[in-house]
């Protein structure tokens, strides 16, 4: 009760809130519009050799083993104004098919679809709603934003995306706060059954240009009613540019999750993690990352072992960049695991190497 009585203000508040913005005559400027677009072709090679179509069940991008294909492509229209803004991202591709699974029909298509308004004079305080990025972790599904080709354990397990309303306030430069109200936990549609909205919050402070720290929150649940259990999720990160060639970003993930619908046992699930990025010069980096991964009661990736999912993991990069919009990688990967959880040609392993290639393209914002 406490939950919807939360929710009704909520709503009543933003509401108050978009009234008063219709009287600032800054909402009559014409907007711009904007296309850019994305394409990430890659081909892995799996020393394991695994038989199925999917390298990993708990990976969802650069999944495929001895073959050339598309991670993701998509197109992007946006509309900015100081006072609102819109974005539509059409997308395909191994990472839609992976990540997206639960999605039905056409919704797999969608990597963005979001309105945001401004709600005070200042622009300081914005909703936005619809399909968004997600507001957790430091790792996006558009691999030229990352420090490496292949995504985190720790962001491959956490939201991608997320379905919801989100408001936003920019205190100052230094600051950003929000607090969000979704339909679960990377969920475009909710799940059948489960009548309880989940809620997340953010917190970014950037002291400099060189600094950003961020402590984001889930909570909510990813079940029906009837067997309802409630799950709680931090993920915190900094990242430091040391100088103009190292920078570097920590995370660390942890969640619990209620063991059955109201019980007072959690399992929990934890994830440290950390990349560090060189630039040799302007068309050469590299990056290098050490990460851990400890799921023991398969909340998130379940392996119907002793010990469940404890793996640790290794990985060097090497970016090649001809300019600025067009990278060139190549990634070595090694993963270790406590028991034999990683498919080969034998049967069932504890390592798991790999050599990954892309060639990804960004085309930026233009004006239409």
């Amino acid at each position: 009760m406490m939950q919807k009585h939360i929710l009704t203000f909520f709503i009543l508040y933003l509401g108050s809130l978009v009234v008063s913005a219709q009287e600032d005559s800054a909402w009559q400027q014409k907007p711009d519009l904007s296309i850019s677009g994305f394409l990430d072709v890659f081909y892995v090679y799996d020393f394991n050799e695994p038989q199925g179509t999917k390298r990993q069940p708990f990976l969802f991008n650069h999944n495929r083993h001895n073959e050339f294909n598309l991670n993701l492509g998509l197109v992007k229209f946006g509309v900015e104004h100081a006072k609102y803004r819109a974005n539509l991202a059409l997308q395909a591709g191994t990472y839609v098919n992976d990540n997206m699974a639960a999605e039905p029909g056409v919704l797999k298509n969608i990597f963005e679809a979001n309105i945001g308004i401004s709600l005070n004079k200042k622009n300081s305080l914005w909703l936005d709603a619809g399909i968004m990025p997600s507001h957790i972790g430091f790792e996006s599904a558009i691999s030229i934003d990352d420090f490496t080709l292949t995504r985190s354990i720790l962001a491959e397990n956490s939201p991608y995306f997320e379905t919801g309303a989100r408001l936003t306030f920019h205190p100052n430069e230094k600051w950003e706060i929000a607090g969000l109200v979704l339909n679960g936990w990377q969920r475009i549609q909710r799940l059948e059954g489960n009548s309880l909205p989940s809620f997340g919050t953010q917190v970014s402070y950037s002291p400099s240009e060189n600094t950003t720290v961020n402590w984001s929150t889930f909570l909510g649940t990813d079940d029906p009613d009837e067997t309802r259990r409630m799950r709680y999720f931090n993920n915190f990160y900094g990242q430091f540019r040391v100088s103009q060639k190292f920078e570097f970003i920590a995370g660390f993930d942890i969640g619990a999750q209620q063991r059955s619908k109201g019980s007072s046992n959690y399992d929990v699930w934890f994830s440290p993690v950390f990349i560090g990025y060189y630039t040799i010069n302007n068309q050469w980096k590299s990056a290098i990352r050490a990460e851990y991964y400890q799921d023991e009661t398969g909340i998130l990736i379940p392996t119907d072992t002793p010990n469940g999912f404890q793996t640790t993991g290794l990985s060097l990069n090497l970016d090649y960049l001809p300019i600025q919009n067009i990278i060139c990688r190549i990634e070595g990967r090694w993963l270790n695991s406590k028991d034999d959880i990683f498919e080969s040609n034998a049967g069932v392993t504890d390592n798991n190497f790999i050599i990954a290639t892309s060639i990804a393209i960004k085309i930026g914002d233009i004006k239409i």
